[in-house]
C-alpha cells in the first residue's frame, strides 16, 4: 500500500503529555493506520524540511462510548511520536 506524503500524516496531536514531549525535541503526529515507520520518517523530513532521528508507533484501541441507551465504538487510530536531531524544530507546534 503507497500512501502519498500528504496521506500519511493526518494532524498534529496536541495534548499535556504532547507538549510535556516537546522539551525533549519530539512531536506527536495523528498518522494513517497503514503507514509504517519509514513513511512517517520520510514525510516529516520533505514536509517540515527536518532531520528525524527516531519515530515511535503507538495503535490506539477504539473506546466503548454511550449515548443514552446505545453503545458503539469510537474508532481505532495510530499515533506517532517523531523525535528530531538536535537543532531541528517544526514551527506549527511553537505558540502563536
Amino acid at each position: 500500500m503507497s500512501l502519498h506524503l500528504y496521506e500519511v500524516l493526518r494532524r498534529p496531536h496536541i495534548t499535556e503529555e504532547g507538549t510535556r514531549l516537546l522539551g525533549m525535541n519530539k512531536y506527536v503526529f495523528q498518522v494513517a493506520r497503514g503507514a509504517n515507520k519509514q513513511q512517517i520518517k520520510e514525510a516529516v523530513e520533505k514536509i517540515f524540511n527536518v532531520e528525524v532521528a527516531a519515530v515511535n508507533v503507538v495503535n490506539v484501541p477504539g473506546k466503548m462510548r454511550r449515548v443514552g441507551r446505545s453503545r458503539g465504538m469510537t474508532s481505532p487510530w495510530k499515533k506517532a511520536i517523531v523525535t528530531l536531531k538536535p537543532g531541528h524544530k517544526i514551527p506549527i507546534f511553537e505558540g502563536t
